[in-house]
């Protein structure tokens, strides 16, 4: 006898995943969530975690993240851009479920650049018409996520939504804004792999998505890029740093709370502009290379909590402009540089849980 063939509506899957997704938006972090296997009945937020991971897959593999806007005939747009910028617009407040502050509220009708936190300037390739340049909604505590249609501004320049309640991906269509140069998605509840999509961004050079749940590894590509500050911190990556690690030109990386593992690339050296790194609370293991001395701009220099082993470079001496050095929690040992009592600007040195074997009377006199 001939089993029938069953056909699985996806619609009706997607649909009753995004009831749990939705709701996920507003409940617990996913960082509270402890999915474990000890055989037990799982709890709401369990379920609700695992929607979201389902709903991301099916939307991602089975179709866009789209909001059907109509488009009302008797509007009049200036240009052609702004009447995307509408579109864009309209589809975002759509997938917006929360709005406490109503910071979307008059976000009505077609002057997209009276639109509250969107900002407008002449367009880079015709100054004579006006364009959609910014959007700011730092703050606001929205819950929601980012529909495909924001693909549409093409002349965003800056995209900073900080400190809200967004989930999901970042949309495939951001490929699409080619002037973008700074982007800030930190402090949401965004998951997945890295959002490699900001690889396709040529203008950007401000990258901040710390405070999210994304995870996995971080593309080698990233450090190719001609950024100038990178702030993936808090987040879930398990990676090692590559060899082009010191390729970056940025002036501030900050990578600190992940799972990394492995060593301090000796290219790091390479990295003159930087000012500021902070590597804290990683996986990171080896000795730090002493090309490190090399970095004659950089102020901050942060490594504590990893497992980071054998003596401080001598060459650290040389870092005439640091300021503040923290090794504290490693697994240094040897003496202490003499070279580093004499930094200039030097104001702060942690050096806590290591197993220095010497420390000079003139480090006491400097910082005790």
């Amino acid at each position: 006898m001939k089993q029938k063939n069953r056909c699985i509506s996806w619609s009706g899957v997607a649909l009753l995943l995004l009831a749990l997704f939705l709701s996920s938006c507003s409940s617990a972090d996913a960082s509270e969530v402890h999915i474990g296997s000890n055989g037990g009945p799982l709890n709401d937020a369990q379920v609700s975690y695992i929607a979201k991971r389902q709903l991301l897959y099916y939307l991602d593999e089975f179709g866009d993240r789209g909001e059907n806007v109509t488009l009302d005939p008797s509007l009049v747009f200036e240009n052609p851009r702004l009447r995307d910028a509408y579109i864009a617009l309209q589809a975002w407040k759509k997938a917006i479920l929360s709005d406490p502050y109503n910071l979307t509220g008059d976000w009505v009708g077609s002057d997209v650049c009276n639109y509250s936190y969107v900002f407008c300037a002449p367009a880079l390739d015709n100054s004579s018409i006006r364009t959609v340049a910014g959007i700011d909604l730092n703050h606001g505590d929205i819950a929601g996520y980012l529909p495909e249609e924001l693909g549409l501004l093409r002349d965003l320049g800056i995209f900073h939504i900080n400190s809200n309640r967004f989930c999901g991906t970042v949309p495939k269509k951001f490929k699409n804004l080619k002037v973008l140069f700074e982007l800030d998605l930190s402090n949401n509840r965004f998951a997945g792999k890295f959002p490699y999509v900001v690889l396709d961004l040529p203008k950007l050079i401000y990258l901040d998505i710390r405070y999210n749940e994304f995870e996995g590894t971080v593309p080698p590509q990233l450090f190719d890029k001609p950024l100038d500050a990178i702030f993936i911190n808090h987040n879930r990556f398990a990676f090692e740093l590559p060899d082009n690690f010191g390729n970056s030109p940025v002036s501030v990386i900050v990578l600190a709370n992940n799972k990394f593992h492995g060593c301090v690339p000796a290219s790091l050296g390479n990295m003159t502009r930087l000012n500021e790194i902070i590597l804290m609370n990683n996986g990171l293991r080896s000795c730090l290379p002493p090309e490190i001395g090399m970095l004659k701009n950089l102020t901050v220099l942060d490594v504590s909590y990893n497992g980071i082993v054998g003596p401080l470079p001598e060459s650290i001496g040389d870092m005439l402009s640091l300021e503040q050095l923290n090794v504290a929690n490693n697994i240094f040992t040897g003496a202490i540089p003499q070279s580093i009592c004499k930094l200039p600007k030097l104001e702060n040195f942690t050096i806590t849980n290591n197993f220095f074997t010497a420390i000079s009377r003139s480090l006491f006199r400097s910082f005790g």
